[in-house]
């Protein structure tokens, strides 16, 4: 039975229906549930378009149908790449540290140098 009682959690309208409802319709559900989560998506949007960024810088310095390439350090920073974010590392035999930023990779070299990958080239 319905409780005569219930109002909507987004807006207080009175709810008709089930007695276990939250909401009046799809609309105030989906506000309520977006104005809580904002927060975090916000930080989560703001970092994935930082990831995808470098990524897309990786894609485009390495030439078509090559696998590696060698840039200074300044190219990637002109092109406003960002070395704090990438989504996970790869370490060598030889202890050199690749960091990926999904299927593209890089790793520091000596001086300013820093050599670009991509993942096919490495064991898996």
């Amino acid at each position: 039975m319905k409780n005569p009682n219930s109002t909507c959690e987004a807006c207080g309208k009175p709810i008709k229906g089930r007695s276990d409802k939250k909401f009046c319709n799809d609309y105030c559900r989906n506000s309520h549930n977006n104005s809580i989560n904002s927060d975090t998506t916000a930080l989560m949007r703001s970092v994935n378009n930082l990831l995808r960024k470098n990524r897309r810088i990786l894609h485009d310095l390495i030439p078509a149908g090559d696998d590696l390439a060698k840039f200074p350090k300044g190219k990637l920073l002109t092109l406003g790449f960002n070395f704090q974010y990438y989504t996970h590392q790869y370490a060598t035999k030889k202890g050199g540290i690749y960091h990926f930023c999904y299927e593209y990779g890089y790793m520091f070299l000596e001086g300013e140098w820093i050599l670009l990958v991509k993942k096919t080239t490495l064991a898996q």
